[in-house]
């Protein structure tokens, strides 16, 4: 099941001084609006000179400097080929790949988490055995097969749940605390916070791609 963010063009133009507000919802999709209809919704376009303009919703820092890091950085250069193709054969938004390795890993290919996930993607041994036929460290280290292997677990984990939200909610939290949520996600606060920050870093790398004029999206209004 491909993830396409339905985003629509539209012959419509945006005046100068209107703003453009937006998010990624739980099922994938980006949706835009001409005022903050509710708190999920973040600036994406308008007036730049707030203090929350360019940074990913939840960041502290200065999280343009983190998407300036993504553009630039060796090591994620270095791994974009194996995101494109993993992406491309498991039928998987490449930049939900990309903010998935960065919350997980930073992407450092030889990550080992104290609760032993493994390599870009932070796998267990568990999923290793599940999706890729191997426990081995050394094997789940590799990031070709630890991309492609995260690339397999997060669309079986989408098919499974209907919803990226609570498909990233498993992969923190385990399938059977989704389940028991119903297949939501569920009042932990450390899943929520790994849930939102993936997302909200997916939609600041989906800014990324957009067309760069606002006329060319559609406004959902209320």
């Amino acid at each position: 099941m491909k993830l396409l963010v339905a985003l629509v063009l539209s012959a419509a133009p945006l005046s100068a001084s209107a703003e453009l507000w937006g998010y990624v919802d739980g099922a994938g999709v980006a949706r835009v609006a001409t005022k903050q209809l509710n708190g999920s919704y973040s600036l994406i376009m308008g007036d730049p000179g707030g203090s929350d303009w360019g940074r990913v919703p939840g960041k502290q820092d200065a999280s343009e400097n983190l998407l300036t890091w993504l553009d630039i950085a060796p090591e994620v250069k270095q791994h974009q080929p194996l995101l494109r193709e993993a992406a491309a054969r498991n039928g998987v938004d490449m930049e939900l790949l990309k903010a998935i390795i960065t919350v997980e890993s930073g992407y450092k290919q030889d990550a080992v988490s104290p609760r032993g996930a493994l390599g870009l993607m932070q796998l267990t041994p568990d999923a290793g055995q599940r999706y890729a036929k191997t426990r081995d460290h050394k094997a789940l280290l590799n990031p070709k097969t630890n991309v492609e292997t995260g690339a397999r677990m997060l669309a079986d984990l989408i098919r499974r749940f209907g919803r990226i939200d609570a498909a990233l909610a498993a992969w923190n939290a385990g399938e059977g605390t989704v389940r028991r949520a119903g297949n939501r996600v569920p009042d932990i606060a450390e899943t929520q916070a790994h849930v939102q920050l993936v997302l909200e870093l997916y939609w600041a790398l989906l800014q990324r791609s957009l067309p760069a004029t606002a006329r060319q999206l559609r406004i959902e209004t209320q």
